[in-house]
């Protein structure tokens, strides 16, 4: 082997990111103060991505092709449901797309966190679209359904909350793991307290999923208002981890 051959060869391995690196790829937008560990897009995260989109496919694919003038303005009036659905599945994509570039993770206990939630996932389409598209209809001034008796709204909101609660519970079981591995990770303070700060949201959301499920069997209305309150706490917990990161940098 000749030298330049050899200098060349030595020159690309020294520039071989390191596995705990992000790469610096153009149109990548990592976070501020948190260094992303992710490589390349895994068969992991792809399956995951595959999954969320057939996800989307089956909120879009129970919409009818209208026929009539009429019947596009009665399918128009389930947009705004729809579009409720849709933000929720995004989110939740969101979260597992910070959570898989934030930590790279790959082991056993995050590939079967992984596998349970895209099983939540599809199991929770079904009651998500039903309750958005009921609680619309009650809004607007329409039905509440037929044959919707106190049982049954009961169980659907059960149904819904109980989804809520065991997705979230899985992420923050995630967000556990990562903390779990901080030191491996490499996760500097800033990291390890913003990994905190999501594990308490979740639990927070977990809390949240719970409260409706129980509160249903009282008043399943209520137990769907309850749900109002995730805008507020989320910001009340913003402040307050604002507050605790300025104290604690001081």
């Amino acid at each position: 082997m000749s030298i330049a051959s050899t200098t060349v060869a030595v020159a690309e391995v020294e520039h071989v990111p390191h596995p705990m690196q992000s790469e610096h790829r153009p149109g990548l937008f990592p976070e501020k103060n948190f260094r992303w560990r992710a490589g390349e897009i895994t068969r992991l995260e792809a399956f995951c991505d595959v999954v969320f989109g057939f996800a989307l496919t089956l909120l879009i694919i129970s919409l009818d092709v209208p026929h009539s003038y009429g019947a596009l303005i009665e399918d128009l009036r389930g947009f705004f449901p729809f579009a409720l659905c849709f933000s929720q599945l995004v989110m939740i994509w969101r979260i597992h797309y910070v959570y898989s570039r934030r930590y790279g993770l790959e082991d056993a206990y995050t590939v079967f966190l992984n596998i349970v939630l895209l099983f939540l996932v599809l199991f929770f389409v079904y009651p998500l679209k039903f309750v958005f598209t009921l609680a619309y209809s009650v809004w607007i001034g329409g039905n509440a359904g037929p044959d919707m008796s106190f049982r049954q709204a009961t169980i659907l909101i059960q149904l819904y909350s109980a989804g809520f609660a065991s997705v979230f519970l899985v992420f923050m079981l995630m967000f556990a793991h990562a903390y779990k591995l901080r030191l491996p990770l490499q996760l500097n303070a800033v990291e390890a307290h913003k990994t905190r700060l999501s594990i308490q949201q979740h639990a927070m959301m977990v809390g949240l999923g719970l409260a409706s499920v129980v509160l249903a069997f009282k008043n399943p209305v209520w137990a769907g208002l309850l749900y109002v309150l995730l805008g507020p706490l989320t910001v009340i917990h913003g402040i307050i981890a604002k507050r605790r990161s300025r104290l604690s940098q001081s």
